[in-house]
């Protein structure tokens, strides 16, 4: 039997709850206000797709391991995949702008473009665009 789910949630920790919200407003993602409290809040990335930006206190409550240091490990790299380069581009420099920190130079392989930064908590989200129609066939 093929396992299909119907959404995802991805946990996220970070130090400062209104900080983060802030940022990723800047980005142009809004939040759920019916999972959102003092610890938490329910970013929508897109349909059946949110971040869940928990507070580090709150985050612990959920995992006995320790919230690796962003500054010297990745644990998870967060890609997302938008509908051209120049959306990438779009998304990526408001980043910066917003406070984010550059983590790789953008990459261009023909079929796909992308561009990556940490966000204030440093987790590292992949930005990119991928035309399929310019892949090779195998």
């Amino acid at each position: 039997m093929e396992t299909k789910a119907n959404g995802m949630f991805v946990n996220l920790p970070v130090k400062d709850l209104n900080a983060s919200i802030d940022f990723f407003t800047k980005l142009g993602f809004t939040f759920n206000p019916q999972f959102t409290s003092e610890e938490a809040a329910c970013m929508v990335i897109a349909e059946n797709m949110y971040a869940m930006l928990l507070v580090e206190k709150y985050f612990t409550s959920f995992t006995k391991r320790v919230i690796p240091n962003g500054e010297k490990s990745a644990e998870v790299i967060l890609a997302l995949s938008l509908e051209s380069r120049e959306e990438v581009d779009t998304l990526v420099n408001k980043a910066f702008e917003a406070g984010a920190e550059r983590f790789n130079e953008p990459m261009d392989h023909g079929f796909m473009y992308g561009w990556s930064f940490q966000d204030l908590d440093h987790h590292l989200w992949e930005v990119f665009y991928m035309d399929e129609s310019g892949m090779e066939n195998e």
